[in-house]
């Protein structure tokens, strides 16, 4: 029997077109301009000359590790034009550093599909079976747990959109038939033949002589990765009210409730709080150390556990995972004009007029407004009696020390008026021919 390929059909299955078809959809296609992302986005251009609701655009990123980028860029370009596909090229640095070559540019890629990905669009990418049985094979090189195994979903969320992989179930074999077959043109990179990188090594060296064995073995894989998955949902659903009763509204997660369940339901659901923090899912030994070290830790002590580019935290009962940030110095920052937003330095978002935000005084004829941090003193709190020391207000309102420093405080002249999200003091409340006006900060510390 011939497959798809051979035949000259679609690769799409019937419903994936259908869905095309009826929809108005707005699809990113990530376009490297290999062999695998050259058919998907055939492909797709194909099913929108079949539906003209459908919104389609590439995006291809320009890594700058080969000597030949750039002539890639060319190519996609070139490619592009002659589908009526618009591309956007984004470059980007890579620093293997940390977590090697493969991983940073990986990273990277994401990072700037997650940017330019508009609300409400599908990123498209165009891993495929064969691509799906290497990663769960790189999940039990580290020891993974059905999570890891699961490999990946064929659709998830991504930023205010969401990642399709439609090619998942269709092999590399029959992607380049019907590549072949269609005549389309595409560019080799030289590093896929690098055996140095592990998934390399599997695609060259590991699977061959397994699916010369065994021919449906990378199939078997991409069972074994859709039961991993579907036990991981029930997971997901069976422990969903213990995690949003652990969980509080600033992501932090409460140790106590954590403290009388099993060792595999902690472990569960600190899994699926760090996964909800964005983290890729981690080892057994670091979620050991992550109880051991830091929940279970003497009460004076202020632990620390580095993971996944940040930190794990504890205070005040509960587990906090913050990004490693710069640090943010003593500084004064001026807001000649409330009517523009202030940009707030090291990427912690920005102070803007609201309507709907802290209502205060606005300022008075002469009165210089800026925004601090690192600020000590006393203030004068609404609703509270008496002055109390900043560092006395912070614990109060439960604000870690690590995030203290990067916590904005609103100043007309020498007196302070705001902490945004957290108080007022008396000096801000609005008198007699005041004018009222309304802040918010939107970002975070």
């Amino acid at each position: 029997m011939k497959t798809k390929a051979e035949r000259g059909s679609s690769l799409l299955t019937p419903a994936q077109q259908r869905w095309l078809h009826e929809g108005a959809a707005s699809l990113l296609v990530a376009y490297s301009g290999g062999l695998d992302s050259a058919l998907l986005l055939h492909e797709l251009a194909a099913a929108r000359a079949r539906a003209p609701r459908l919104r389609l655009r590439a995006i291809h990123i320009h890594h700058g590790l080969s000597p030949h980028a750039a002539a890639w860029v060319t190519h996609c370009q070139q490619q592009c034009e002659t589908l009526g596909v618009a591309l956007k090229v984004v470059a980007v640095t890579v620093d293997g550093r940390e977590q090697g070559i493969e991983g940073a540019a990986r990273a990277a890629r994401y990072a700037a599909f997650a940017a330019h990905l508009q609300p409400g669009e599908r990123l498209v990418t165009a891993q495929h079976l064969d691509d799906q049985c290497e990663t769960l094979l790189l999940a039990l090189r580290r020891g993974s747990g059905p999570a890891g195994l699961a490999a990946m979903p064929e659709l998830k969320a991504l930023g205010e959109g969401q990642h399709w992989r439609p090619l998942l179930a269709v092999s590399r074999t029959d992607i380049e038939a019907r590549a072949r077959q269609l005549g389309l043109r595409w560019i080799e990179d030289e590093s896929n033949a690098d055996t140095r990188f592990d998934r390399n090594f599997l695609r060259h060296r590991a699977l061959p002589p397994l699916t010369a064995r065994w021919p449906h073995f990378a199939a078997a894989c991409a069972r074994t990765a859709a039961l991993c998955a579907e036990q991981e949902a029930l997971l997901d659903e069976l422990l969903a009210p213990a995690l949003a009763a652990a969980q509080r509204p600033d992501g932090s997660l409460l140790i106590a409730p954590l403290t009388g369940a099993s060792v595999e339901k902690r472990h569960a659901l600190l899994r699926r709080w760090l996964a909800g923090q964005g983290l890729p899912m981690p080892s057994r030994d670091a979620l050991i150390r992550l109880w051991q070290e830091v929940a279970c830790s003497r009460e004076d002590a202020s632990p620390r556990l580095t993971l996944a580019g940040g930190d794990v935290r504890r205070y005040q009962g509960a587990l906090y995972w913050q990004p490693t940030r710069p640090p943010l110095h003593v500084q004064q920052l001026d807001w000649p004009d409330l009517q523009h937003p202030l940009r707030l330095p090291a990427g912690i978002g920005q102070l803007m007029l609201d309507p709907a935000g802290q209502r205060l005084r606005a300022p008075r004829v002469g009165e210089r407004v800026q925004v601090r941090f690192g600020v000590s003193g006393h203030l004068h709190v609404v609703g509270r009696c008496g002055g109390r020391a900043l560092k006395k207000l912070w614990q109060e309102y439960g604000v870690p020390p690590w995030r203290r420093p990067r916590m904005p405080v609103l100043f007309y002249n020498e007196v302070a008026m705001l902490v945004p999200g957290l108080f007022i003091t008396r000096d801000a409340l609005v008198n007699g021919g005041d004018e009222a006006i309304g802040i918010s900060w939107c970002g975070g510390a």
